[in-house]
C-alpha cells in the first residue's frame, strides 16, 4: 500500500471497519456527512446500486490486498466504461480522491480502535508532504490525553489528501520526551463554510474548526466504537 497516506500494510481493524459498511447510492458528496461515513460506503454521484457495488469491490480489494493507486485506477477505468458513468472532475483527480479517502479513513478508524489502550495520543504530521497545511504542521508533536475533547474534531485525516496520523504514548514516553504531562489543547476557532453548492437539494452552512476541511471534523470509526460499547453494556 505504498501510495496510501501512512504507507501502512492492511491490518485487521482497518479491513473489518470497511467490511461492515453498507453500500449507499448518492447524488452529491454532502448527502451523508462526517460520522455517517462510519456506516455507509458512498462514492459521490454514484447513484445506482450496481455502480456503487462495483466501486465497493474495487476499494475492498485495495484495502484487503494493499493495492496501489495505479491498481485502483485500472478498476476505476473499467467501472466507468461498464456503467457509462459521467463523473465530475478529471480521471486522475477523481480516482485519487476515491482511493485515498476510503483507505485513509479506514486506516484511521482501525488505528482509533487500536489506540484505545494508550492514555496519551500524539499528533504526527507526515514529513514527506511537499505542501503542508500550516495548521496541521503547527499541531505536529502535540501530546494530549486520549479523552481530550480536541480529538473529537481534529483526529486525522483532517482534509482531502491529509497525511497526518496519531501515535499512542504512555507515561514513560512522555518522561523520555521531557514532559511531566500532556500539552494544553490548542484553542478551537470555528468558521462557517458553505458546502453543497451543486447539490440539487441546495447548499448548507456548516461550522468547522479552522484548518479542517468540511466533512472531516470527526473521528473515523468512533460512532461504531460507541455503538459496540453500548451494545456490550446491554448484555
Amino acid at each position: 500500500m505504498a501510495e496510501v497516506a501512512y504507507g501502512s500494510l492492511p491490518f485487521g481493524e482497518m479491513v473489518r471497519f470497511f467490511l461492515r459498511k453498507l453500500n449507499l447510492p448518492t447524488e452529491h458528496w454532502t448527502d451523508i456527512y462526517t460520522r455517517e461515513h462510519d456506516w455507509a460506503f458512498v462514492v459521490a454521484g454514484a447513484n445506482r446500486d450496481a455502480l456503487v457495488a462495483d466501486f465497493r469491490a474495487a476499494v475492498d480489494k485495495a484495502i484487503a490486498e494493499g493495492g496501489t493507486l495505479e491498481d485502483f485506477r485500472r478498476d476505476f477505468d473499467r467501472i466507468v466504461a461498464t456503467h457509462g458513468w459521467d463523473y465530475n472532475g478529471g480521471r486522475d483527480w477523481r480516482s485519487r480522491v476515491i482511493y485515498e479517502t476510503n483507505l485513509n479513513t479506514a486506516y484511521a478508524a482501525g488505528r482509533y480502535e487500536q489506540l484505545q489502550a494508550a492514555p496519551y495520543w500524539q499528533y504526527v504530521h507526515a514529513d514527506w508532504v511537499t505542501n503542508p497545511r500550516h495548521q496541521h504542521l503547527a499541531w505536529d508533536g502535540l501530546v494530549l490525553r486520549r479523552d481530550d475533547p480536541w480529538w473529537q474534531t481534529h483526529y486525522p485525516p483532517n482534509g482531502w489528501g491529509c497525511q497526518c496520523s496519531v501515535r499512542g504514548l504512555w507515561p514513560r514516553d512522555l518522561a523520555a520526551m521531557g514532559k511531566d504531562g500532556p500539552d494544553e489543547a490548542p484553542e478551537v476557532h470555528l468558521v462557517e463554510r458553505l458546502i453543497g453548492q451543486r447539490n440539487p437539494r441546495g447548499p448548507r452552512l456548516v461550522l468547522v474548526p479552522a484548518g479542517i476541511d468540511p466533512g472531516f471534523e470527526y473521528i473515523p470509526g468512533s460512532s461504531r466504537q460507541r455503538g459496540a460499547a453500548q451494545g456490550n453494556m446491554g448484555q
